[in-house]
């Protein structure tokens, strides 16, 4: 393939370019706490990062999962937000792609307003042609919207999905693009090769991709 082709790459946040375990396990337990629920161990809740908050609440509670939602999002939007960090070498690579006329994004499962002020406060925003997270319009990772606005949009680009969760070899699937599965999160490399997207390759973290073995998958 020509280096001149156009590419995006489109990353997870959670466990792929930043650590924001803390603000999720706080904000996770006071929302427990709130509704007199027991709270859980670190691990239990680590181990559900990437799923649609919703769904997370589901599997330990029936209480109304919008209601233990709107109370992660209390504490999340005053402090968890602020409990975060990039991975180790994040800037550093999402930099150096850049220089490598990579056009780069941000497909995450959080809504899209915290996505953004995220990316801001850890002062990656700047790198990223969108931040899509979930809205109004687009509900997941497999809404169809989110499959249109995207061949719509970027119809001249080539994908590819960069993520430490199924869910994101399942977008790939989803757009035909290849996927790459990072192993930062709570996902083995087995797990992230299970899907039919065109090409899969498993790397330890993001600071080990580069350029040529992008190319490569073309």
């Amino acid at each position: 393939m020509e280096k001149k082709k156009k590419i995006i790459l489109s990353f997870d946040l959670d466990n792929t370019l930043i650590n924001n375990r803390e603000g999720i396990v706080n904000s996770f337990n006071y929302a427990l706490k709130k509704y007199k629920i027991p709270t859980l161990e670190r691990i239990e809740i680590e181990k559900m990062i990437g799923t649609p908050l919703e769904d997370m609440f589901e599997k330990v509670s029936n209480v109304n999962p919008k209601k233990l939602s709107s109370a992660f999002r209390e504490y999340y939007r005053e402090k968890g937000i602020y409990q975060s960090s990039l991975l180790p070498g994040v800037r550093e690579k999402l930099e150096e792609f850049k220089q490598h006329f990579f056009t780069l994004g941000v497909i995450t499962s959080k809504r899209q307003g915290l996505a953004i002020q995220i990316t801001k406060i850890l002062g990656i925003f700047k790198c990223f042609e969108y931040v899509i997270g979930e809205s109004e319009h687009i509900k997941s990772k497999l809404d169809l919207n989110l499959k249109k606005h995207l061949q719509n949009k970027y119809s001249e680009y080539n994908f590819v999905i960069i993520g430490d969760h199924p869910k994101d070899l399942a977008l790939a699937e989803n757009i035909g693009a290849p996927f790459i599965g990072v192993l930062t999160g709570n996902h083995s490399a087995e797990e992230l090769r299970r899907g039919n997207a065109p090409k899969i390759l498993i790397m330890e973290s993001v600071k080990d991709l580069f350029p040529n073995l992008i190319y490569s998958l073309f």
